[in-house]
């Protein structure tokens, strides 16, 4: 079906997306969700002439742009386009070589679907992997870092949204810190997009497939096995020891935490002991992170345990869960006491550890193959119906295990 005449020159009216042609492997972010969405593209440059200028000093003028208000039906069934019906539950303005769109007063590159979900529209940035990354890597990881520490962030965050590429699903990430944050145009730097052009199309794959390329702030000097995190194991992401993890600004912490928020926190986890006593952890992983705390109280005793021991932990309003517990203040109305190093849930990859490995001079590959040990490399290719396709890789190189000895007296203070 197409649009009304007046829409027919920019956006085209589908019911789905179409599949990304083989060679080019686009990805679909969910950028905007509500109610209405405003969406502003450029339109042609009109020939001006032999001759004439553009803006002041000579500088180009700058483009034409129309908007529209994207909305939905009273019935919430289909999409409007300032306040008419757009007959359609979703439009689509492809991506093409060079194209930007505004959406909600953030520019992206690319083109943007827009869909009614429950009764409110969904904006979709639909973009170049590539094109998608140089707003990613600035976003996640402080562009002063070495080109090192760069590239390996590049590569993760490729590998991270190549395992969510699903033309099944109505988007494949979103734009928020709950999948990788993405910012849009904004956040662009030469450094980074430096750090994506030499990495181009790299992924770490395990099996033939994109690894799961989990990564945090700090280990604290230990990461943490995805088992002990998430129940899940995997072999590329282990509990190790990890020197490189020094200097960052949440190397050493401390925390103190009122008594009545450490029972709110814990009845969240079903354990009530009333006036508390007492919290103590009974048993730590592999890693050094609790796997089991007991609390007592005028009530008795309770325990949580497996995962929910380091989240109780990170909802105290703790960095991260290598910690220490002092509740020896507690039975005098005091708080406690939480001590920790390093800030996130520790699983793979270390920004500050790779920021040491850079520093220690290492290349992104040695990064990547410390933090996931046992996967290759594999260069990425779309798939001829829009899947991720892995070419042939290589396996990763470790550092030399005498280096990681010395590593922890040899690395330079932390970046702020």
């Amino acid at each position: 079906m197409s649009a009304a005449p007046r829409f027919r020159p920019t956006l085209l009216l589908l019911a789905a997306l179409s599949p990304c042609s083989a060679g080019a492997l686009q990805v679909r972010v969910l950028v905007v969700s509500g109610p209405q969405v405003t969406v502003r593209v450029p339109l042609p440059a009109p020939d001006r002439g032999a001759g004439l200028g553009g803006g002041p000093l000579g500088a180009p003028a700058p483009l034409p742009s129309a908007a529209w208000i994207v909305g939905v039906t009273p019935d919430g069934s289909r999409l409007t386009l300032n306040g008419q019906d757009a007959g359609n539950v979703a439009l689509y303005l492809p991506p093409a070589p060079g194209s930007v769109v505004e959406i909600s007063s953030r520019t992206y590159r690319g083109g943007v679907q827009l869909r009614v979900q429950d009764g409110g529209v969904q904006a979709i940035n639909v973009l170049d992997v590539e094109d998608y990354l140089r707003s990613v890597v600035p976003a996640e990881m402080p562009t002063s870092w070495p080109a090192a520490a760069l590239g390996a962030q590049a590569v993760i965050a490729r590998t991270y949204v190549a395992a969510r590429v699903n033309p099944a699903a109505p988007y494949d990430t979103c734009a928020t810190e709950r999948c990788q944050v993405y910012p849009g145009v904004r956040a662009e730097t030469p450094p980074s997009d430096a750090a994506v052009a030499a990495t181009r199309g790299q992924v770490v794959a395990y099996g033939g497939q994109p690894a799961s390329t989990y990564f945090s702030s700090d280990s604290g000097g230990y990461t943490a096995s995805s088992a002990e995190v998430w129940g899940q194991a995997l072999p590329y992401l282990p509990a190790q020891s990890d020197p490189f993890s020094a200097g960052s600004p949440r190397a050493r912490w401390r925390l103190e935490v009122g008594a009545a928020k450490v029972a709110e926190v814990a009845a969240r986890y079903r354990v009530q002991v009333g006036a508390l006593r007492g919290v103590a952890i009974t048993r730590l992983s592999p890693s050094g992170r609790p796997l089991e705390i007991t609390l007592s109280g005028a009530a008795g005793t309770g325990r949580i345990d497996g995962a929910n021991a380091g989240g109780f932990v990170r909802s105290l309003g703790a960095a991260g869960t290598r910690v220490t517990l002092d509740a020896s203040a507690l039975p005098a109305g005091g708080p406690l006491v939480v001590e920790g190093s390093g800030a996130g849930h520790g699983v793979g990859l270390s920004q500050y550890g790779a920021l040491g490995l850079a520093r220690q001079g290492y290349s992104h590959l040695h990064v990547l193959g410390f933090y996931y040990p046992g996967t290759s490399l594999s260069v990425l290719s779309g798939g001829p119906v829009g899947r991720p396709a892995l070419l042939a890789g290589t396996d990763l190189p470790h550092p030399d295990r005498s280096v990681l000895a010395r590593a922890g007296h040899d690395l330079m203070g932390g970046v702020q």
